[in-house]
């Protein structure tokens, strides 16, 4: 299998850009890049290493490094089953930056939803319906 690296890039920079213009930043998409991955990272620690891999397998190659970039999946998974413990999981991945970042809990709130809806591009209905399934009934609605 030959691996075009510059073809990834290309692909995480097309993506990147749109993704930015859905959760309003255009202009500065560092700081979308830190969002999309301290939402994904949020997300790995909250469903099964099975449930990851499963999702994974649908992500083309740029965002499986955005989900495993240092992912340790003998970590114990994190009880989250409210909307604002996973705000605070997702502000805790995106380290001093969030305060920067995640300024109110809506806004916090938007760049989640906005990422799952976006991530539909790449994972079909029934993976994010397994996923869903897994999560408590709080959080149900993000995906």
């Amino acid at each position: 299998m030959a691996l075009n690296f510059n073809q990834y890039a290309a692909e995480a920079n097309s993506f990147l850009k749109e993704y930015a213009e859905q959760i309003d930043l255009t202009e500065d998409p560092e700081k979308a890049a830190r969002t999309l991955s301290a939402v994904l990272h949020g997300l790995r620690e909250i469903i099964s290493v099975e449930e990851s891999l499963q999702l994974i397998s649908q992500f083309p190659m740029f965002l499986k490094a955005f989900y495993v970039n240092g992912w340790s999946i003998n970590k114990t998974k994190t009880k989250v089953k409210h909307i604002p413990q996973f705000v605070d999981l997702v502000r805790s991945f995106d380290g001093a930056a969030s305060n920067y970042d995640f300024v109110s809990d809506e806004l916090a709130e938007h760049y989640i939803n906005t990422t799952f809806f976006v991530l539909r591009k790449y994972v079909s209905a029934g993976e994010l319906q397994d996923i869903r399934d897994n999560l408590s009934k709080n959080l149900k609605n993000m995906i």
